[in-house]
């Protein structure tokens, strides 16, 4: 049951949390910034509107693992090809999501939270996976470790509804734990097209994919 309290609780472990692993991996995020721009060029971050809490937009900003398109590649459908071998690493260590730590002390995001999609998607959320808004989304959720990549939109969704309805600051302490050990669980992360994936008809066919 979500109190006052226990919000409260939660925000300030969120930026406790959050400011601590700032701290302590800011070599590794100066090297991942230097590895890209070296490796990739600029940009460095990919940034994108997603919608927050309550739906409202905020700018999600991470580490790059994709280069542009060339000339005849869609944008949406080529991320196994548009991949670089720095940002497949990045993605199987979650390494990418570093920049977020920065939004989460900002009160943006959450560590812990439904992931923040696209913004495209808000008006075809049926009733309850609409929900997924009433908290702000995370860096981690109940979905990413409960088989993230091989796992439907729909069960996705499922799962976010399902960790709001149980929410306590115990279950946001094991989903951390768990995120903890994913990277070494995963083994190499394929990215899915939607088409693969959209079991309840949020796939927009001139939606351009997001990283």
């Amino acid at each position: 049951m979500t109190t006052p309290t226990a919000q409260a609780i939660k925000r300030v472990l969120d930026i406790s949390l959050a400011s601590i692993l700032l701290l302590l991996l800011s070599p590794v995020i100066a090297a991942v910034a230097l590895t890209i721009f070296v490796t990739s060029g600029r940009p460095i971050l990919f940034r994108q509107l997603r919608p927050g809490l309550h739906g409202r937009p905020f700018l999600l900003c991470k580490f790059r693992t994709m280069r542009a398109p060339l000339p005849g590649e869609q944008r949406w459908t080529t991320d196994d090809v548009r991949s670089t071998r720095i940002g497949r690493f990045l993605r199987r260590t979650s390494l990418d999501e570093l920049p977020e730590l920065v939004q989460v002390v900002t009160g943006r995001m959450s560590l812990v939270g439904p992931r923040p999609l696209l913004m495209e998607y808000l008006p075809r959320y049926n009733a309850r996976h609409a929900r997924r808004h009433v908290m702000k989304p995370g860096i981690t959720g109940l979905a990413q470790v409960s088989g993230r990549r091989s796992l439907t939109l729909g069960q996705r969704l499922d799962l976010d509804i399902d960790y709001i309805d149980n929410w306590s600051l115990r279950l946001d302490l094991r989903i951390l734990v768990r995120t903890l050990g994913e990277p070494f669980r995963r083994g190499e992360i394929r990215g899915q097209s939607l088409t693969e994936v959209d079991d309840v008809g949020l796939l927009v066919p001139t939606l351009e994919r997001s990283e």
